[in-house]
């Protein structure tokens, strides 16, 4: 297969010409990585927007709240983009989208469940959402934008309305099929339009397949084991508390799973966290999620209501969730307390970067002594697309070029792999095993442009209202702080006199503990002074910078000599000089 991840490595600068080709695809989030899905594909003078989702940090990434794309090769195309087309409502789909209608405005299309779950959790954060020019679309529409027509197919994925699409081209259709699954669920919004696709791949050709990889390691087919509703119906049917379940908000599927259970069992419904609220009312407008009126309590109902007909839905997204659950189970919540009766069905298992914090509630959860029903992925699988749904896609479209996408890069060869095992046609010339940032381009003949084409990409971090500030430098620092505390010294000097004027000041924080340190801080204390003094006295003059770092250096190395540990080493020195031209008192 074309595997140019290594090349793309050493090819540390972006293409000063990336052509002016027919077809084009870039990747600037989604491979090689989990998450900032975003696809460029360029037929010829047009571009469209695949996605433009985030990823969350992980522990070694401390004080950043998400990752999105870096956009620089958008703004280049700016006059060419066309249309932003988001597939599905999660975040990693369009959770970057407020970041890029700053570099180019372009309609949305979306379904409208997606556009309602983008306005509802982007619209806290940023205000001016309802502003966007969105286009609702159904998930099997046939739509033309800027003169190109695109056959959208309905996906069964964990939020309803889901789709995948078909782009037609003069050498036959790009397919993308964004998250999907094999099943034929009758829950409204999940439907898989597989006759749809079958007619697609039947009477047109498809000259590019590309299919997500999320599961592609995974034998067999999802379904039914991303069913919910097998795991826990016993303890629907023989509660003897209150039933507790986490679930991510954008699981749409199960949760719809626990709303239909506890109608069926005639149990009521509390949504625990009141900032889920808005979320669910405004799903249920739309027909999504309802829970019927006379079912639903609030928390300070809770107790009116015999425990073992209560449902407690606790709902919301990656870090946030986890810290809620713990909320709950540490009688943070008004109206909200976990008994030892009751049971809690953990149905949130972490994704990458919460880890920590999913280990961290679940003790908490266990720690109530209440009943737990832990499902893991293994016993709820995530509803993404494995071996054999994969091979049935590539299959039914019998693609003349295939490329993996949406996955690390085991899953991306994975998929190659499968694809290519098939028998179909396809081979190592034809299916691409991209990075990040590199151009899959076609010529005039519709055929693969041998060439390394690489756009400016890369990961953005988000701290706070602050968008790319954050550098690579600042993330060491702050894992160095983390890890082994910080150092700091205050050095007072005299230039002119060529002398250290007091002793140094040492603090530390998160380093040694105060009553251990005290031979630790006079050897940092003489061996700043030491240092310093031998370069006032050398015969080639030293700036304080040079002083500062010099100091800096010997003291990091003589801290891990003697502790085996790595702080942060601040040195400062003051030209008391200066303060004296200012003030000489």
């Amino acid at each position: 297969m074309d595997n140019r991840n290594q090349s793309s490595l050493e090819a540390q600068k972006a293409s000063s010409d990336t052509g002016n080709y027919p077809i084009k695809i870039v990747a600037l989030g989604g491979l090689d990585e989990m998450g900032k899905n975003c696809y460029v594909i360029e037929v010829d003078n047009d571009a469209f927007i695949i996605e433009a989702g985030l990823k969350y940090p992980n522990a070694s990434i401390p004080g950043v709240d998400i990752i999105i794309p870096d956009f620089d090769y958008i703004r280049t195309i700016a006059k060419k983009v066309r249309a932003i087309l988001i597939t599905h409502g999660h975040d990693d789909q369009y959770g970057a989208l407020p970041y890029l209608l700053n570099i180019v405005r372009a309609p949305i299309y979306a379904t409208e469940t997606t556009i309602q779950v983008i306005k509802t959790t982007l619209s806290p954060r940023f205000r001016k959402i309802d502003q966007y020019a969105f286009v609702k679309v159904n998930p099997s529409d046939t739509i033309t934008i800027a003169g190109h027509v695109f056959e959208l197919f309905q996906t069964t994925h964990s939020v309803a309305e889901s789709f995948g699409f078909a782009l037609k081209t003069r050498f036959g259709n790009i397919v993308y099929t964004s998250d999907f699954m094999s099943d034929y669920s009758p829950l409204k919004g999940f439907q898989f339009d597989l006759p749809k696709v079958a007619r697609l791949s039947e009477s047109e050709k498809t000259f590019l397949l590309m299919t997500e990889s999320e599961s592609a390691d995974k034998a067999g087919i999802a379904s039914p084991r991303h069913k919910i509703t097998p795991l826990v119906l016993s303890q629907f049917e023989e509660a003897t508390g209150k039933t507790f379940v986490s679930l991510f908000y954008q699981n749409f599927y199960n949760i719809q799973e626990i709303i239909n259970l506890a109608i069926k069992f005639k149990k009521k419904i509390c949504i625990a966290n009141p900032d889920q609220i808005p979320f669910f009312d405004k799903m249920a407008q739309i027909g999504d999620l309802v829970i019927p009126k006379e079912m639903r309590i609030s928390p300070s109902e809770i107790s009116q209501n015999a425990s073992k007909d209560v449902v407690i839905l606790v709902t919301g997204s990656g870090d946030q969730l986890y810290k809620y659950c713990k909320e709950i189970c540490y009688g943070s919540v008004n109206g909200i307390h976990v008994d030892t009766k009751d049971t809690w069905i953990d149905a949130a298992p972490s994704v990458p970067g919460t880890e920590v914090s999913y280990t961290d509630a679940s003790d908490t959860i266990f720690r109530t002594d209440c009943k737990v029903i832990t499902l893991n992925r293994k016993s709820l699988v995530s509803m993404h697309a494995q071996e054999e749904d994969l091979k049935m896609m590539i299959s039914l479209f019998r693609p003349k070029y295939y490329m993996p996408v949406k996955g690390e890069f085991r899953l991306l060869m994975a998929n190659a792999k499968l694809a290519i095992d098939l028998g179909i046609g396809l081979n190592h010339f034809n299916t691409f095993v991209y990075d990040n940032g590199m151009a899959l381009a076609f010529d005039n003949q519709g055929k693969v442009v041998r060439k390394m084409i690489v756009v400016k990409n890369g990961d953005v971090m988000v701290d706070g209202t602050s968008v790319g500030d954050v550098k690579e430098a600042a993330i060491e620092e702050r894992q160095k702080m983390a890890d082994g505390g910080v150092v700091l010294v205050g050095v007072a000097l005299s230039p002119k006199k060529k002398k250290i004027v007091c002793s140094p000041d040492v603090q530390m924080r998160g380093f040694i503990y105060l009553r251990d340190s005290e031979p630790i801080v006079n050897q940092i204390a003489s061996l700043a002074v030491t240092t310093i003094n031998a370069m006032l006295q050398g015969e080639k003059a030293s700036s304080l910078m040079d002083m500062e770092k010099k100091a800096a250096d010997k003291i990091s190395k003589m801290l891990y000599k003697t502790t085996n540990k790595e702080p942060m080493i601040n040195v400062k020195i003051v030209n008391v000089d200066q303060l004296d031209a200012i003030d000489p008192h």
